[in-house]
């Protein structure tokens, strides 16, 4: 994500705040848990604020890290945050054999699920991307990435 942030750096308004919600979004993550992005929030909060960063701009680190909950924008006075959520969602439309890979370390990431809970809820979650009328918010990101994405996840859905 930070290299992908690095080679879009022209087109975000604030190339600094951004990289903090980089860093920050998954610091405290719990495959059981479903309050990481508001806890990695807080902690980027805390930690930033040693850094005498306005108090506007660290409003707007959390919110883009919460933004990652759902993958949903919700600051759009910028591209900022849709850049954020492509870089974060990138690897849905990267080439089969990483995409693949990434399917591995997602299952091992939930390995205390048996299968037959595991399946149904990835299938859920690959479903819902699958409904949305776009995967990405930029333009580049959908030229580049959103094919094979809806590629990538409907061939998962069919292997598992």
């Amino acid at each position: 994500m930070l290299l992908q942030a690095e080679e879009f750096k022209s087109h975000i308004e604030d190339y600094d705040a951004l990289v903090f919600a980089i860093w920050y979004h998954d610091i405290i993550y719990k495959s059981t848990k479903k309050d990481n992005e508001e806890k990695s929030a807080l902690f980027a909060q805390k930690t930033i604020k040693t850094l005498n960063f306005e108090e506007k701009r660290l409003k707007s680190i959390q919110n883009l890290i919460i933004s990652t909950k759902k993958h949903k924008v919700i600051l759009n006075r910028n591209k900022d945050n849709a850049y954020l959520l492509d870089f974060d969602l990138s690897i849905l439309g990267r080439e089969w054999n990483i995409y693949e890979n990434y399917t591995k370390q997602i299952r091992r990431e939930y390995k205390i699920y048996p299968n037959f809970i595991y399946k149904s809820g990835r299938k859920k979650v690959l479903q819902h991307f699958l409904e949305c009328k776009t995967l990405y918010f930029t333009e580049a990101y959908k030229m580049k990435y959103e094919n094979q994405a809806r590629e990538n996840l409907k061939k998962e859905i069919e292997q598992l």
